[in-house]
C-alpha cells in the first residue's frame, strides 16, 4: 500500500517518524515521508522516499514555541490553509492510498476527505480531552483533579475550535468540501483513529478516551547506517566519569538569554563537580569550561546511556530518549506539552521536581543535578521505565492498522 506520512515541525517532531516509516517499509508497504527540506537526508537514510513539502520548521516553531496560548492559536490559524494546500500537493503527487498525519499536519484530515483516502493520526502529543490529566498545552506540570482537568480541557478545546474552525472551513471550501459546524468538526476529529507515539508507561491511556484513540509506545528514530560520533566527543567521554547532558532543543533564544543560560549551566556543573555535554541547539549554547564539550546533533541512543543525567526541555523526543536510556532526567520545561512530560517524569520518580524555564537559576539547577545523580531511586525508576518501554511496540501497532486498511481497500478505489 502507498503510505504517505506527513511529518511537520522541528527535528524532535520529525525524527520519530523515520523509525515508523522504516517499520512500515519492512512490513511490505511503499512508504513516503513528506517533510521540510532540511530533513531529506535523515528520511532517505531510513530507506524510504522523501517528498519535500513547502515551508520550513520555523513556521511550525512560531506556534510550538509561542509563549502563551493566544500567540500559539494566532500562528496556527494563519497557516492552516497553507499547510492543507501543501499536504494536498504531496498526496496527489505520489497517488497516496493512506495518509498518516503528525499533529501539525492535522489539516491533512480535510485533504484525506477531499481525496477519499483513509487517514490515521500518529500524534506525539495527547490532545483529546480527558479527566485524567490537564490539557497537554496548558503548561501544567501536575494535576488539577478530575473535574478541573475535564473543565480545562473543554475550555481549551472550545477556544481552539472558535479560533481554528473558520480557517478549517475556508480550507474545506478550497478543497471542494461543504462547511462543517463546530459539532461537525468535533465529531470528525473524534472519529479519526489516532495511534499516539506515546509510552503508556510514562502516561497511561485515559480510560475516558474513545476507542479510536490508542497509545502503545514511542516511535523511535532510525540512526543513519554510516553515522559515527565525533572523535572529539568520544575522546571527551573517555577522559573522565559520566557527564551531564544539557540541551534546550529547538528553543530559540536571544544572544543575551543564551549567554545567561550558558553561564548558569556552567556554574551548576562547577558546583556539583560534574562534567557536561552541552548541545548547542537553535539557541547556540556553548560550554565555557574545560570540563564541558559543546556538540551539535548526535545520536541520543548512543550518547544518553553514557550520561550520569540528562537536563533538557522535555520535548517528547528527548524525553523518550532519556527514559529509554534509563538515566535520570532534570526537566526544564518551557512551553506546550513539555510541562506535562516533565511532571510525569518527576511523578514516576525518574528525576527530581522540574524547574520551570523562567525560574531557572544556578542554585536551582545545582540542587536538581545533585539530586538526579546522587539519589539512586531516580536512576532505578528510570531504568524500570526503560525496561517497560522496551516491551512496547507502537510502530508494530501502526503497521497492523495499515495492514487492516490495505486488506479492505480495493486498489484505485476511494473511500
Amino acid at each position: 500500500m502507498r503510505v504517505l506520512i506527513v511529518a511537520l515541525g522541528t527535528m524532535g517532531d520529525v525524527a520519530p517518524y523515520t523509525g515508523l516509516a522504516a517499520r512500515l517499509r519492512a512490513g511490505g508497504h511503499d512508504v513516503t515521508v513528506a517533510a521540510y527540506p532540511k530533513f531529506a537526508e535523515q528520511i532517505r537514510s531510513a530507506g524510504v522516499e522523501f517528498r519535500e513539502i513547502s515551508g520550513d520548521p520555523t513556521v511550525i516553531g512560531r506556534w510550538t514555541q509561542a509563549e502563551n496560548g493566544s500567540q500559539a492559536m494566532r500562528s496556527m490559524k494563519e497557516d492552516v490553509i497553507d499547510r492543507g494546500e501543501a499536504i494536498r500537493e504531496v498526496a496527489t503527487q505520489g497517488e497516496a492510498e493512506v495518509l498518516l498525519l503528525s499533529l501539525a499536519a492535522l489539516p491533512g484530515l480535510q485533504v484525506a476527505e477531499s481525496l477519499g483516502l483513509p487517514c490515521l493520526g500518529v500524534f506525539l502529543e495527547p490532545i483529546y480531552p480527558t479527566a485524567e490529566f490537564p490539557p497537554a498545552f496548558l503548561g501544567v506540570t501536575g494535576q488539577l483533579g478530575p473535574l478541573r482537568n475535564r473543565a480545562a480541557n473543554a475550555l481549551l478545546h472550545g477556544v481552539f475550535g472558535a479560533v481554528l474552525n473558520g480557517a478549517t472551513n475556508r480550507l474545506r471550501a478550497q478543497l471542494g468540501l461543504r462547511p462543517l459546524n463546530r459539532r461537525g468538526l468535533r465529531d470528525q476529529m473524534a472519529a479519526l483513529p489516532v495511534l499516539h507515539g506515546i509510552s503508556p508507561s510514562l502516561l497511561p491511556r485515559p480510560a475516558d478516551w474513545p476507542a479510536t484513540m490508542e497509545m502503545s509506545g514511542f516511535f523511535w528514530p532510525t540512526v543513519r547506517p554510516e553515522w559515527q560520533p565525533a572523535a572529539e566527543l568520544v575522546d571527551f567521554l573517555a577522559a573522565g566519569p559520566p557527564p551531564v547532558f544539557v540541551s534546550f532543543g529547538s528553543r530559540r533564544m536571544s544572544d543575551a538569554d543564551a549567554a545567561r543560560i550558558a553561564g548558569l549551566v556552567d556554574e551548576a556543573l562547577r558546583r556539583t563537580g560534574m562534567r557536561g555535554v552541552i548541545q548547542a541547539g537553535w539557541a547556540g549554547l556553548a560550554g565555557r569550561s574545560a570540563s564541558t564539550i559543546t556538540i551539535d546533533e548526535t545520536s541520543y541512543d548512543w550518547l544518553f546511556p553514557q550520561m550520569a543525567a540528562v537536563v533538557h526541555h522535555c520535548g517528547s523526543g528527548t524525553t523518550a530518549a532519556g527514559l529509554r536510556a534509563g538515566v535520570p532526567t532534570v526537566g526544564v520545561p518551557i512551553i506546550g506539552s513539555q510541562p506535562l512530560w516533565a511532571g510525569r517524569i518527576a511523578a514516576l520518580g525518574a528525576g527530581p521536581a522540574p524547574i520551570r524555564y523562567k525560574k531557572l537559576s544556578a542554585a536551582r539547577l545545582t540542587a536538581a543535578i545533585s539530586a538526579a545523580v546522587s539519589q539512586p531511586s531516580h536512576r532505578a525508576a528510570a531504568q524500570e521505565l526503560s525496561r517497560r518501554m522496551a516491551a512496547e511496540d507502537a510502530a508494530g501497532d501502526v503497521l497492523a492498522a495499515v495492514d487492516r486498511i490495505a486488506a479492505r481497500t480495493v486498489p484505485g478505489e476511494r473511500v
